[in-house]
């Protein structure tokens, strides 16, 4: 049976003091041990920021991407320091969603530009820079919204066309070329409703036996397994459930975090093996809220960036990313 309610949590803000660069290696190296204080659970970002995207480091290093000029900014969860370490293209060449690699390499999505590149943390130097090309003639209108990684390369989602995109990437991990990037056109479920609406495509994950993808449909509510091999979707049967405005997807384990963003709320899925079906088990919220995009986690929290869309003068507004108990 569905379980439905809300939890919310209030969380201890502690406040950052001030924002100064970080060093090469950060100082939450030892981080978790007795000695230590909390981590801090309001990071201040920014001013003008418009946050979007957040991918985390095996370390305590989040990196959070700018729709205003494409800027990554870097954070110690530890200290709640952060820095600016890699300057965005400018305007019209965003960063939406970004995911870390294993070999330090940020895999960023571009939004309205129809691009990705690829960012090292390292140097904060773009390594290679890609742009897509919808396979349908006038179609052509791109927003790259997100992006997952897999053992085969990574894998984006297309907001206004019906579309994958693939970066293979090497066994030794060898970026593609631009002739390398391979179009995914979606079918089977992924169709229009009888109502004519096309699905929206915002979040992407792997499902839990790591043979499919799921991509979300924020428009509709609707989660979809994808083959990535041909494209083929197949709606997930989540009982009647739905996660109308679901931005990012983050799957831990067999349990999907789904972040409803003008909704306030992450709905906390149950998946089957195959990620075929899934039971929502609760939808959580908090007062911080500010319209979250997506999430990513480290130990037992999750944290969310606040990109606050709708509001007036975003050029001049402060922005921050919040963390919670990870349900």
């Amino acid at each position: 049976m569905t379980r439905r309610h809300i939890r919310t949590f209030a969380g201890v803000v502690l406040g950052v003091t001030s924002l100064v660069a970080l060093a090469a290696s950060p100082t939450a190296a030892g981080a978790g041990t007795a000695t230590d204080a909390p981590f801090p659970t309001e990071f201040a970002l920014p001013t003008g920021f418009l946050p979007e995207g957040i991918t985390i480091d095996q370390r305590p290093v989040a990196y959070f991407g700018s729709r205003a000029d494409g800027d990554i900014y870097r954070v110690d969860l530890a200290s709640g320091e952060g820095e600016v370490f890699s300057q965005g293209p400018g305007a019209g060449n965003p960063t939406i969603g970004l995911k870390i690699d294993r070999r330090g390499r940020l895999f960023v999505a571009g939004g309205g530009a129809g691009s990705a590149r690829v960012v090292s943390t390292r140097s904060g130097e773009i390594l290679a820079s890609y742009q897509f090309v919808v396979p349908v003639p006038g179609a052509n209108n791109t927003f790259i919204n997100d992006v997952v990684l897999t053992p085969d390369g990574a894998y984006y989602t297309d907001s206004r066309s019906a579309v994958l995109f693939h970066l293979p990437v090497g066994r030794r991990g060898g970026l593609p070329t631009q002739e390398d990037v391979r179009p995914v056109p979606l079918s089977g479920d992924w169709a229009p409703t009888p109502e004519g609406v096309a699905p929206s495509a915002n979040g992407i994950a792997r499902t839990p036996d790591g043979r499919a993808l799921i991509v979300v449909a924020s428009n509709l509510g609707l989660l979809f397994r994808v083959d990535p091999r041909t494209g083929v979707a197949t709606s997930i049967d989540l009982g009647g459930e739905t996660v109308v405005n679901g931005d990012g997807l983050l799957l831990i384990g067999r349990t999907l975090y789904v972040v409803q963003n003008r909704l306030n709320t992450v709905a906390v899925i149950r998946l089957n093996h195959r990620g075929t079906a899934g039971t929502v088990q609760q939808r959580v919220t908090d007062p911080r809220f500010d319209v979250p995009t997506t999430v990513a986690a480290f130990g037992d929290r999750l944290y969310l960036p606040n990109a606050r869309f709708g509001i007036a003068a975003p050029e001049a507004a402060t922005y921050n990313a919040v963390a919670i108990p990870r349900p």
